[in-house]
């Protein structure tokens, strides 16, 4: 079934978003459908939908596994991103003459030595307990007392106080969106260890629930980033895992639900150290350069950046299901709460999806394909680059080409860049970041419609960086309909720190963040190609372009006239 199908089937029903209290969300169908699958075509010098579809439709298949960082997935995407800008001619500006640049990664396992136990019995790893790695500073907890905390999000848990140096079980029940406490497979590891920073180990009673294929994938060891920043000593972190119910019971001595928060339990014996060795595969950066046409120029540079990597790999579930799912109830996807559905909800959800039964039979999906996020800025720039190579308008500086890895994982490929640029830091006069402009209509998009384009930080360090943008959408008539709303100071969704161009901005490099925002997709294995708005993608790629022109050929470099931040500070919008 394609596209209009299935928003045809919502639309039939109405959709509900909970965190609107039930009002009406219109969901027309859109203008047009793609396929599934899409046979790539060769590409040409202009950016035309076709080209887009032709690398989007390869750089988003399953065969890329979700390209997390440091994964074989994102090895094959940089390979192939090196391999298209080698046929487009591009010089190589990463290590030693090549197209990549390589961050330093180390690889995590579980040591064989991992166990468990009290004078009540013994837990087996991966079926009793799974431990979570918390980092080269985590806490040893052999010797310890158990405690338990009570139930999560319950306000009658212990206190850090009451948790330190203790081994602490956590019942596994989160809050959910009307107040009431449920059953939860997974709770946010971080908001745990940082509830009970002191203890020397937290345990989350919730092993039972997690689906078996979801327990498989966090078993496998994890790559960790060693840049300049995490070399300082690591501060101190409880160990973590999750436990099964009769794990529970043997570190406390009975059920955590018919205990009371603070009830002591066994001493714990054992360890869930990690040991640390080469990666299999490499967490890299693509850089390429376009020499600029000035030789008094050229030592210059404008950058442009979109990030190679995505989240891999993760529970299978019925793709047709959660798209519905999302459409209707949770409409900016994982950036969105997961509400819980009345009974009048469910209903209309169910009709949804039996009318697309009807139709096809459901296709089970695991991948995080990142077709938006951020396949569409990796294309985009593709096709900039191609189109400036190709092109009869040059510009006078060099234009320096960087798909950074690891930002999903915490932007560690911009931040290995600038912290190791492989040009001189002061010859970058400005950075263009592309992260997802590939959505953007009004019934995908909250605020969204024909020229939608959000910008963020263009005026933070220059005001001619600000108005040189609006200046071109104007002057080479883009009509392009510019939202600056998530740029505002103190925006909860932080939009400033979280992707690629914050790393540039820290050194104070102008940059300026464009995307289409956030959908129902974001962060889901719905985000495919077939999803995409190509038509609205040429509109920004062809703004790109002309943006770059202009910084390119100004007879002066930006001028930065506000204050630059702490390199080594926490990001504030």
């Amino acid at each position: 079934m394609n596209k209009v199908a299935i928003l045809a089937a919502v639309a039939l029903f109405g959709a509900r978003d909970a965190r609107a209290q039930g009002s009406a969300v219109p969901l027309p169908p859109p203008p047009s459908a793609k396929p599934i699958k899409f046979n790539a075509l060769p590409t040409t010098a202009e950016i035309t939908e076709r080209d887009l579809m032709s690398r989007l439709y390869v750089y988003a298949d399953d065969s890329l596994m979700g390209r997390e960082f440091a994964t074989e997935g994102n090895t094959k995407a940089t390979a192939w991103i090196a391999e298209q800008v080698r046929q487009l001619g591009l010089v190589p500006m990463g290590d030693n003459g090549t197209f990549f640049q390589t961050l330093p990664v180390v690889m995590r396992t579980l040591a064989q030595e991992a166990h468990v136990s009290t004078d009540a019995g013994v837990l087996q790893p991966w079926v009793d307990f799974l431990p979570r790695d918390q980092g080269r500073a985590q806490r040893a907890f052999d010797g310890v007392p158990v405690i338990f905390a009570g139930s999560w999000g319950d306000a009658g848990m212990i206190t850090d106080a009451q948790a330190a140096g203790k081994f602490v079980v956590v019942r596994n029940m989160a809050r959910r969106s009307d107040g009431t406490l449920g059953p939860a497979a997974t709770i946010d590891r971080r908001a745990v260890a940082g509830r009970f920073q002191s203890a020397a180990a937290i345990a989350v009673a919730s092993l039972d629930l997690i689906p078996p294929e979801l327990r498989e994938q966090l078993k496998q060891p994890a790559s960790e980033y060693r840049g300049d920043a995490t070399e300082a000593a690591a501060a101190p972190a409880p160990a973590f895992m999750y436990v099964s119910a009769r794990g529970a019971q043997v570190l406390l001595g009975a059920a955590p639900e018919v205990l009371l928060p603070g009830a002591a339990g066994h001493v714990v014996r054992g360890t869930a150290a990690y040991v640390e060795g080469p990666t299999p595969f490499p967490a890299r950066n693509v850089v390429a350069m376009l020499p600029g046409t000035n030789p008094a120029l050229r030592g210059q540079y404008v950058a442009i950046g979109a990030h190679n990597d995505h989240i891999g790999i993760g529970q299978a579930v019925d793709h047709d299901s959660l798209y519905l799912h999302n459409r209707m109830f949770r409409q900016q996807g994982a950036d969105g709460s997961n509400p819980r559905l009345a009974p009048d909800q469910m209903v209309l959800l169910n009709a949804a999806i039996d009318s697309v039964r009807k139709i096809r039979t459901p296709r089970i999906d695991s991948i995080y394909n990142g077709a938006d996020d951020d396949g569409s800025g990796t294309v985009t720039v593709l096709e900039v680059a191609e189109a400036l190579v190709k092109g009869s308008a040059k510009p006078q500086r060099s234009v320096l080409f960087v798909w950074h890895t690891g930002e999903e994982a915490g932007l560690y490929g911009s931040q290995y860049f600038t912290d190791h640029p492989t040009v001189p830091r002061d010859s970058i006069v400005a950075q263009l970041n592309i992260d997802m402009v590939g959505r953007g209509e009004a019934w995908d998009t909250r605020d969204g419609g024909p020229g939608y384009l959000q910008i963020i930080g263009s005026r933070r360090l220059s005001t001619e960086l600000g108005n040189l943008i609006e200046r071109v959408n104007t002057d080479s008539r883009h009509g392009l309909r510019f939202d600056y709303a998530y740029d505002a100071n103190g925006h909860p969704e932080q939009y400033y720190c979280r992707s690629d161009h914050y790393m540039y901005a820290r050194y104070g490099i102008p940059v300026a963040f464009f995307s289409t925002g956030g959908h129902p997709d974001y962060h889901m294995v719905t985000d495919e190609p077939q999803y995409i708005n190509y038509a609205h993608m040429v509109r920004v790629g062809l703004f790109v372009k002309d943006l770059l022109l202009a910084v390119g050929n100004l007879d002066h470099r930006v001028v930065v006239d506000k204050v630059k931040p702490d390199p080594r500070g926490q990001c504030r919008q």
